[in-house]
């Protein structure tokens, strides 16, 4: 991409402002190529945390965006489509959180964190993905477990962590449209492709894999020399992340259907405008802020 001038653009003025980009791996290929930073919820939440610039360009969705404001609450974050949301997210709300937990008082609340500042707040730790079994396995036994938003990848959590959880009835509506009779069909015309989806999808296609796994599990699995096929059962923007970094590879999407339309509101001119513009900025309110931080410090301090 180098002579874009759109791109040159975009790095003159990263400079200028002192920005980092932080670009989720579902995002379009070429706002992923742009990125100071490339990676899944817990490794972007961490980057947040640790980065030393004074503006964060979040390249994701909005939930993600109120994470860095949580966890850089000194630093400006700005969300290139203030419209990128997560349909899961908004599944549930601090309200009706709280009348859950009512119903299971000395319950400890593990949040995914596909989940707003708000239910952040309201929980005890928060979770990703690439966490989510440690962080189940550390509740202690004698406490109930009430999981939000994801249905599915708390029952992926809880049977890995040998606990029972209380779960939302959330779910991503992108791995929820994966089916087992993707699977079935591709094995059949790839026979010798491991299949490896994400925790987010159904019980049913998840007994089907060969391998389960968050954003960077799935692309730490792909690097393996004995993987040479792979079908791909999450966002199909990974792939482009995949292809890039292991040359000679093939790598099979589960569904076409499997798109998160959110995650590609983000364009090299939205990036550019919000660098421009320094808007749309996405700012937490410190009382909720200082609640949230809570549990996405617990969970940060558990993934070390």
């Amino acid at each position: 991409m180098m002579g874009d001038p759109l791109v040159e653009k975009i790095n003159r003025l990263r400079k200028e402002r002192k920005a980092v980009i932080l670009v989720h791996n579902y995002q379009l290929g070429e706002v992923q190529d742009i990125g100071d930073f490339v990676g899944d919820s817990l490794e972007l939440s961490q980057k947040a945390a640790k980065t030393e610039a004074e503006v964060i360009v979040f390249c994701g969705v909005h939930f993600m965006a109120e994470t860095a404001s949580i966890t850089c609450p000194n630093k400006r974050v700005l969300l290139p489509d203030i419209h990128a949301g997560c349909p899961m997210a908004n599944m549930i709300d601090a309200e009706k959180l709280r009348k859950k937990k009512a119903e299971h008082p000395g319950a400890m609340v593990v949040c995914y964190v596909n989940s707003t500042a708000e239910v952040k707040a309201e929980s005890d730790i928060c979770c990703t993905s690439a966490n989510a079994v440690k962080i189940v396995a550390s509740i202690p036994k004698d406490r109930e477990i009430i999981f939000v938003p994801d249905q599915y990848l708390g029952d992926y959590a809880a049977k890995k962590a040998g606990r029972k959880v209380i779960p939302w009835p959330g779910y991503c509506p992108t791995h929820a449209r994966i089916r087992p009779e993707h699977i079935t069909r591709l094995r059949v015309e790839y026979p010798r492709a491991k299949v490896v989806v994400h925790p987010e999808c159904r019980p049913e296609v998840i007994a089907l894999a060969d391998e389960v796994g968050s954003t960077s599990g799935i692309i730490r699995y792909a690097a393996r020399p004995e993987v040479q096929e792979m079908i791909v059962g999450t966002e199909l923007g990974i792939i482009h992340r995949l292809r890039k970094e292991n040359p000679g590879k093939k790598f099979i999407p589960i569904t076409e259907q499997a798109v998160c339309p959110n995650m590609k509101l983000i364009t090299l001119e939205k990036v550019l405008w919000a660098l421009e513009e320094m808007a749309p900025e996405v700012k937490v309110p410190e009382a909720i802020r200082v609640r949230a931080q809570a549990a996405v410090d617990r969970m940060l301090e558990a993934s070390k």
